[in-house]
This record gives C-alpha cells, sequence and structure tokens, in this order.
C-alpha cells in the first residue's frame, strides 16, 4: 500500500480545506451527464465530480481524487456502495479525521 500521498476523509464542509490535495469523499449522485456529475455529499452540500463514468442516479459511491475550488473534485478511482449508507457516521468519522485524531488517518 502507498502512503506517501494519503487521501484525506471529507464531506462537502471539509472540501475546500483541502484543495490541490488528494481527497475520499462520499456523495449521492444526483445528475450523471457525460463524465461529469452532481452528487450530494454526506452533509447534503451539492459537489460536482469530473471523470466518474455512469452511476445508476441515487446510488452513493466513494470516490478518490483531487480536490478542486468551488466543491469539485477530479476522480482517480471509485467505489459504487449502492442505494444505502450511513451518512451520520462517515460525517463523524470525516470529523475525526480532520480533527482530535487527525495523526491516525495521515
Amino acid at each position: 500500500m502507498d502512503t506517501s500521498n494519503p487521501a484525506v476523509f471529507v464531506n462537502g464542509e471539509l472540501l475546500s480545506m483541502h484543495c490541490g490535495r488528494k481527497i475520499r469523499a462520499v456523495v449521492q449522485v444526483i445528475q450523471s451527464d457525460g463524465g461529469i456529475v452532481t452528487g450530494k455529499s454526506t452533509d447534503e452540500q451539492q459537489l460536482t465530480i469530473r471523470g466518474l463514468p455512469t452511476v445508476p442516479l441515487m446510488n452513493f459511491v466513494e470516490v478518490v481524487g483531487i480536490a478542486e475550488a468551488n466543491k469539485i473534485i477530479n476522480v482517480e478511482h471509485w467505489t459504487d456502495f449502492g442505494t444505502t449508507f450511513d451518512t451520520q457516521s462517515y460525517n463523524q468519522l470525516c470529523q475525526l479525521a480532520n480533527g482530535e485524531f487527525r495523526s491516525l488517518f495521515i
């Protein structure tokens, strides 16, 4: 496993803190248009995902990629989690990974 460039766990609120860095986020697909997806983050913010192939609407996907300004993520790889996902627990994980327990995640 390559640990030289870890992906930070983020939700919509935390995304802007990591512009230009590799991040990991879970989004629910609400619109897909030729490689550009509009998704809802686990904290209900709208994100734009570039480079994601066609994924069924309303599915949750984990994306790993580079965060850009204006809540945009350029995808390097992704995983389809299906139609159910515990968004509350993921948000708690994001807060821990970017706060008190950051050293455990990076």
